[in-house]
């Protein structure tokens, strides 16, 4: 199967892509500090990017000739500035907003799929109109906004497309699903909230949901407060245990009275991500790859860090992970520090021997506007299983006709 990804960055989406068996036929980054990444990883030979197509500029230059209709999947996270909780929350009026040439894209290629993802931001209430607008968009893409037509007439146009009847349309559409998930709920040591958007072309009629959670809090909660069983694991006795954590005493409760088996694995925690990485200031840190301790954390109000015994806050782009000190740890001793490089792709799930080019803010940078490669091979394999199956079912149907 034959992918194109967008807006690539350090490559932690097509990575899990490439996980899926979509082989790379164009990657789009304009960024140079993670084309500079891929670059390298590509000619130290690491497997999932060596030989990928890679591509710098803007995906609105980038020339498609070469690159067939009808590829299998389309996938990318366009930049998430203009509806971040931390941004300017410009949306429309942001000239980062790259969601209309990520519709020229679709447009174009007519893939058979798509996954696009961005952050939680983009749901909030004042985005709505918009929001709506992006999801119409990608379910038409053929209804092309006009010459000095403005978003908001163009989503009218849209409307009364869908109002009419999408089945009596004739052009190019899909179905699409847009779900809120959360990383933690698919093994990634993170409390991650993002919405992906996934689109099946509407002529494959495929039948889509997004994959189930395989992790959860409850397990997690289970596991430290009712057996005990993850204090054992890392060896830390009763007296080195933090205290039960008050907001969840409820709910604990309500697990050790509980004789249900709990169906998913526990949320994955800083701790369990980084147990055999050993302190950036100690013997054996230099045997992993960008992992040098950088001074200057600190704690000040909303600026608190992330505990080891839960999945990390969110990590930010940028060096310091303003304004909630996402970006750094809390050791067991209450003291903070930030988290190194390669501690921080862990958290994101990229490989050990997957090496980040350039300073630590571009590094940093670029880990907090990546896709955790777990949950970006979770959804892509989810797709993949699902394209393979209408490929069946057409086969199927083909060899029904000649048989009649």
């Amino acid at each position: 199967m034959k992918s194109v990804e967008l807006f690539a960055g350090a490559g932690g989406l097509a990575m899990g892509v490439s996980l899926a068996g979509f082989e790379s036929l164009a990657v789009v980054e304009w960024d140079r500090w993670a084309c500079d990444t891929i670059r390298e990883n590509s000619n130290n030979g690491f497997p999932l990017v060596q030989g990928w197509p890679l591509w710098s500029g803007d995906v609105r230059e980038f020339d498609w000739s070469g690159v067939p209709e009808d590829i299998d999947l389309l996938a990318g996270g366009p930049p998430c500035q203009p509806f971040s909780m931390g941004g300017r929350h410009k949306a429309f009026g942001d000239s980062r907003d790259m969601f209309p040439a990520t519709v020229d894209v679709v447009r174009r290629l007519k893939p058979k799929a798509f996954i696009i993802e961005n952050v939680k931001g983009l749901t909030r209430s004042s985005f709505a109109n918009y929001y709506q607008y992006i999801l119409l968009q990608l379910e038409f893409p053929e209804v092309a906004r006009r010459e000095g037509e403005t978003w908001a007439d163009h989503l009218k146009r849209l409307q009364e497309e869908k109002t009419s009847g999408a089945q009596h349309f004739n052009g190019l559409t899909y179905n699409v699903v847009p779900t809120l998930v959360n990383a933690a709920d698919y093994g990634v040591p993170q409390k991650r909230e993002r919405v992906f958007i996934v689109g099946f072309r509407a002529d494959l009629g495929a039948e889509w949901s997004f994959p189930t959670p395989t992790h959860s809090q409850d397990a997690l909660l289970h596991s430290q407060w009712v057996t005990g069983e993850y204090w054992g694991r890392h060896g830390i006795s009763l007296k080195k245990r933090p205290a039960r954590p008050a907001r969840s005493e409820s709910r604990i409760r309500k697990l050790s009275d509980s004789f249900i088996p709990l169906d998913r694995k526990p949320w994955r925690t800083v701790r369990d991500a980084l147990q055999d990485v050993p302190d950036p200031r100690k013997r054996g840190a230099k045997s992993f790859v960008n992992h040098k301790f950088q001074d200057g954390a600190r704690v000040y109000p909303g600026h608190t860090g992330s505990p080891l015994d839960l999945p990390s806050k969110t990590l930010k782009a940028g060096d310091h992970g303003v304004p909630g000190g996402e970006n750094m740890m809390v050791r067991d001793d209450g003291s903070v520090r930030y988290f190194t490089v390669r501690e921080s792709a862990r958290l994101q799930t990229f490989p050990d021997s997957y090496v980040f080019h350039g300073a630590w803010g571009e590094t940093m940078r670029q880990l907090g506007n990546a896709v955790p490669v777990a949950l970006g091979r979770a959804v892509a394999c989810s797709v993949a299983e699902q394209l393979a199956l209408t490929q069946l079912r057409q086969l199927a149907n083909q060899r029904h006709r000649k048989l009649a």
